[in-house]
């Protein structure tokens, strides 16, 4: 299979949204051809985005956090990830993962019976995912209609025809396996919850640099110490305090790979005021130090 679209980093903005557009406006999907060994530590980080994903695993095991959720994922299983909701990807050694995603006009017109019957109500759910398993009949015949999307994408000029048609074909099998009779639409609480952790990230990502107290965190939601806990650990699995602490890790390595600052000053720019904590806590979170982690990325 001819291995096209491939990224090695995702790019989000300060509320951990995906910035990098799936599609275009004509023609909103997208389709790429992935090894998780080729992100750092086979990792896709968090992050989430408008469009609907579906991610096949053609070999290794996935572990995907997808909200308050850990899930492992086999080889021949695959998953859709709903609109707007915060996932990761890792795997222990590396995972071939190809995946595609659109938006959900690409289904119908917003404006269409299709859509607001049909598209609309899942999108508009609580459904966080769906995994899809060769075990269970409907489930497999999904599979064989995401592997058929993904060979489309080299059966030249009808690609674009084709991938609409079976994406119509896997749409109505979702639909027709989920009971929303069952599953409210999200919550005014949901909305909130997930409104309150933005603007925390948003002001850690903004005064990383600084010290930074957990009561300043919560203080930026008008919530108390404890819900800021609970927010962070329900959606991120990690406390506010280490989530600012990987932040900061994260930038002191983009800046070890793109610039030719000395160390100490990486660490006083990144909030690490003491660059023996900051070398022992960048080896415990990249399992290098930091002259090892700059030589790796100048070397290739």
């Amino acid at each position: 299979m001819k291995e096209t679209n491939v990224y090695t980093k995702i790019i989000t903005d300060e509320n951990l949204m995906e910035t990098i557009p799936h599609g275009s406006q004509d023609y909103p999907f997208r389709y790429y051809y992935e090894h998780l060994a080729q992100f750092d530590f086979n990792c896709i980080d968090w992050h989430w985005h408008t469009e609907l994903e579906f991610v096949y695993i053609q070999s290794g095991t996935v572990t995907a956090w997808i909200g308050e959720k850990q899930l492992e994922l086999p080889a021949d299983s695959g998953i859709f990830i709903n609109s707007k909701f915060l996932h990761r990807f890792s795997s222990p050694v590396d995972a071939v993962i190809p995946n595609f995603l659109c938006m959900p006009s690409f289904l119908a017109a917003t404006d269409s019976y299709i859509y607001q019957n049909y598209v609309k109500p899942i999108i508009s759910s609580n459904i966080p995912f769906w995994i899809f398993r060769r075990e269970i009949s409907w489930q497999a015949k999904v599979l064989d209609l995401m592997k058929r999307i993904i060979s489309a994408q080299t059966s030249g000029s009808s690609c674009h025809l084709l991938t609409s048609a079976l994406m119509q074909q896997l749409w109505l099998e979702i639909y027709k396996h989920t009971d929303l009779s069952t599953i409210p639409e999200i919550t005014g609480q949901f909305s909130v919850n997930r409104a309150r952790l933005q603007l925390m990230m948003q002001f850690i990502h903004e005064n990383y640099r600084r010290n930074l107290s957990l009561d300043e965190i919560a203080a930026q939601s008008m919530i108390s110490k404890s819900s800021a806990l609970n927010l962070f650990r329900s959606y991120l699995h990690i406390t506010p305090v280490n989530y600012l602490i990987n932040y900061r890790l994260k930038q002191a390595a983009l800046l070890l790979s793109h610039t030719e600052k000395k160390v100490s000053t990486i660490s006083a720019e990144t909030g690490f005021h003491n660059v023996d904590y900051f070398c022992r806590a960048f080896k415990k979170h990249y399992q290098v130090t930091p002259g090892e982690y700059r030589k790796e990325k100048w070397d290739k």
